[in-house]
């Protein structure tokens, strides 16, 4: 209830006392109700899970919840009633929400994702939706917007991101950024006119490091080397990872005369050779690294990436071709030697399934001229090309791997000789030498494989002689005892192909369970001419017989030659002076003729 009175005087007396009495129970109630329902709107807005706030036409706070009340640091709501913007945020964001206002105020909602640096330098990201406040009559009242905190789903989708297009050893663009990138670059190309270039960067002898030092160490070289390679380019170049320790670089904006262009790329590819040829330390292992690189430029339209991609590839397996460490770039005549390559590969293919390959034999002799056994050499007799030379196709076939089923082939085609000739009296006494690559050796299976080969085809295992070369020696050395003393134990002799030619420790050297040194014909050639290549001559027959083995000559020619040979303690030869390569029936004759 209310109540009001009211005194009536006359002549300074009181004749009366009046009052009223209004019931405002319903008012009362009213605003209790109302005052209850701005309680909940607050309890509703403080509990909202986004920020909220009310802007007059001004940009002034006219309300906020203590969503918002917690991203800018302050107590309380009314802290932050009748500040604007540029009063709580930096100046530079400060101008952007009023921008956002005005926009709101033309009757536009506006929604976008926005970065916060707040107090304490923690960085968040908002979704916010900004809206006009309109009155009864279509006024504008003022703005309201709203803001979501998004900064975990933008670091998980940031981290999405990262897996599917970032390599995650090296934090460098992967294949699948690389493609979209160079998709880019190319139509930029070809609207401006300017070429791209790209540089493929191979580490020379990385399987080495990775296997002698382990995995965790080749990954450390990785990231130094990902480390390097951004050093060297501009900020809107791309450094990719391919995978392995294959690595792209693209070039783009470059100048419009191709010359101009090639320099540029040249330029940073000798920057890429000089930053990565500095020494590594590798968690305390000191290491030193060198790259080969191809590069391509895009200068024509109708090129593709898969196209420059190759061109970039074949140009920097020339760079390993010319001694590694260096750089070269793509040329057709690179490209139609890479084409004949690939068809040679398809025909050697085809040479090992249609039996085109066949064996030829080189006699070896001893001191008297006697006849003591042969090296088998492999031959190519191409329905086209004729006869080809091992040259040619022998280090295609370790590059692709054919050189396995080659060498089983080889190996089982020796043996059914080697039974051949026991059935004969003049040739059942020889030994036959058959070359084993670095790469058919390491198989884990290859004594296995030698044994079956042995028992199936009846052959004394005392007959056969396999040649190693010393590049077998570059890793794994104990592995490769185990199998030597493996394949000895079933009768098997040893001989070192090319001696003097590679870097053999001599420490391991000792310790292989060999039989003989063979004296590479790049000695022997100039043998009569050259002090040093008699010198070393020389000092293999020495070391040699210190050892307590035995050494044969290759690639004599001459009766000078073999004489000076034997002058210095070398009796055992083979070389045109006694007769060439010839197929099994031509071999068959010579011997008889001997």
């Amino acid at each position: 209830m209310q109540q009001r009175s009211s005194h009536y005087r006359a002549s300074g007396l009181v004749l009366c006392l009046m009052s009223v009495t209004r019931d405002i129970t319903e008012r009362i109630r009213i605003e209790d109700s109302l005052k209850q329902k701005e309680r909940y709107q607050r309890a509703l807005l403080d509990n909202f899970p986004f920020a909220v706030w009310l802007k007059d036409t001004e940009s002034r706070f006219l309300s906020v919840n203590t969503g918002f009340v917690r991203i800018f640091g302050a107590k309380d709501p009314a802290e932050l009633i009748g500040k604007n913007d540029f009063d709580i945020a930096p100046h530079d964001m400060a101008e952007g929400y009023r921008a956002d206002d005005r926009e709101v105020m033309a009757s536009r909602q506006n929604k976008s994702v926005e970065e916060l640096i707040l107090t304490e330098g923690e960085r968040k990201w908002f979704e916010t939706v900004k809206a006009p406040v309109l009155g009864d009559n279509g006024e504008l009242l003022g703005t309201v917007g709203f803001a979501r905190d998004i900064t975990e789903r933008k670091a998980t989708d940031e981290e999405i991101k990262r897996l599917a297009f970032y390599d995650s050893l090296t934090h460098l663009p992967n294949r699948r950024l690389l493609r979209d990138r160079l998709k880019h670059a190319l139509a930029s190309s070809t609207r401006s006119g300017k070429p791209v270039a790209v540089l493929f960067i191979d580490l020379d002898n990385f399987k080495t490091l990775n296997d002698t030092l382990g995995h965790h160490v080749g990954d450390l070289l990785l990231q130094q080397v990902a480390d390097r390679l951004t050093g060297c380019v501009r900020e809107g170049d791309t450094v990719a990872r391919l995978g392995g320790d294959e690595f792209v670089v693209v070039l783009e904006d470059l100048s419009n005369a191709l010359y101009e262009a090639a320099t540029h790329a040249e330029n940073v590819g000798e920057k890429i050779l000089v930053a990565l040829n500095q020494p590594y330390d590798l968690a305390g292992h000191p290491c030193a690294s060198t790259p080969s690189i191809g590069i391509a430029l895009f200068a024509e339209p109708e090129t593709t990436i898969d196209e420059l991609m190759k061109r970039a590839d074949v140009a920097m397996y020339q760079a390993k071709d010319a001694g590694r460490n260096t750089l070269r770039f793509f040329d057709p005549e690179m490209q139609a030697a890479v084409a004949a390559r690939v068809a040679l590969e398809a025909d050697l293919r085809d040479g090992l399934e249609q039996a085109q390959l066949l064996l030829h034999y080189q006699v070896q002799v001893d001191g008297t001229g006697r006849v003591t056994g042969a090296e088998a050499l492999v031959r190519w007799q191409h329905p086209q090309r004729g006869l080809v030379s091992p040259a040619e196709f022998i280090p295609l076939a370790e590059e692709t791997g054919l050189i396995l089923p080659l060498g089983d082939w080889v190996l089982a085609t020796a043996c059914h000789q080697l039974v051949a000739w026991a059935r004969q009296p003049e040739t059942a006494h020889l030994t036959l030498a058959v070359n084993v690559s670095a790469r058919q050796f390491r198989r884990k299976d290859f004594v296995r494989q030698v044994r079956t080969i042995l028992e199936s085809s009846g052959a004394r295992p005392q007959q056969l002689k396999l040649e190693l070369t010393e590049s077998l020696l570059l890793e794994d050395v104990e592995g490769i005892i185990a199998k030597m003393n493996a394949l000895k134990a079933l009768g098997v002799s040893f001989s070192l192909d090319d001696f003097g030619t590679g870097y053999s420790s001599l420490s391991y050297l000792k310790r292989l369970p060999l039989d003989q040194l063979k004296i590479d014909q790049s000695f022997v050639r100039d043998i009569l001419t050259d002090p040093n290549d008699a010198a070393i001559a020389r000092t293999i027959v020495a070391l040699a017989k210190s050892l307590g083995l035995a050494v044969i000559a290759e690639g004599v020619e001459t009766e000078a030659q073999r004489a000076f040979l034997a002058s210095a303690g070398c009796h055992a030869c083979q070389g045109y002076l006694f007769g060439r390569p010839l197929p099994t029936e031509a071999f068959g004759e010579l011997i008889r003729r001997a």
